[in-house]
């Protein structure tokens, strides 16, 4: 079930983004001593800590698209130099406006380069995308304890 919703989260998020950039997420109050509680009401649909953390953690990724309405950050492919026959996409989704483990699901396609220089989908291990929930969520409790000091 979470699968399908995540798809229909997903196709709506870009029907209503149409392809919002990273720049179009300069706005967003998140830096400049904002806190990211202040940001939650004026308009994002999702956790800001939640947010934040994601951007934060998947920095080194190329992001693709980000919709903080409907809580979802595609991000492109990313080759890492010590590995160039491997590469990895990711897709986050924020289903909440509360900071809980089962608000945030990460998504991890990886392909591998053949003999003839194609890329092939390659799976990926279920604790690689686990490692990257964990992480975006210490983050985001990080976060929320610098805020609430």
């Amino acid at each position: 079930m979470g699968f399908v919703r995540g798809k229909t989260v997903l196709a709506t998020a870009l029907v209503v983004s149409g392809g919002l950039l990273l720049s179009a997420c300069g706005g967003l109050p998140f830096s400049g001593g904002s806190k990211p509680r202040a940001a939650a009401t004026q308009g994002i649909g999702v956790n800001a800590y939640l947010w934040r953390a994601t951007l934060d953690t998947l920095s080194f990724m190329p992001l693709l698209t980000a919709d903080p309405w409907g809580g979802v950050v595609n991000y492109d492919w990313y080759i890492n130099p010590q590995t160039p026959n491997e590469r990895f996409k990711a897709t986050v989704f924020i289903l909440d406006t509360r900071l809980r483990a089962d608000a945030l699901n990460v998504t991890i396609t990886k392909e591998v380069r053949d003999a003839s220089g194609g890329w092939t989908a390659s799976p990926v291990a279920a604790q690689t995308e686990a490692d990257l929930e964990n992480a975006i969520l210490t983050k985001a409790r990080q976060l929320n304890l610098a805020n609430a000091g």
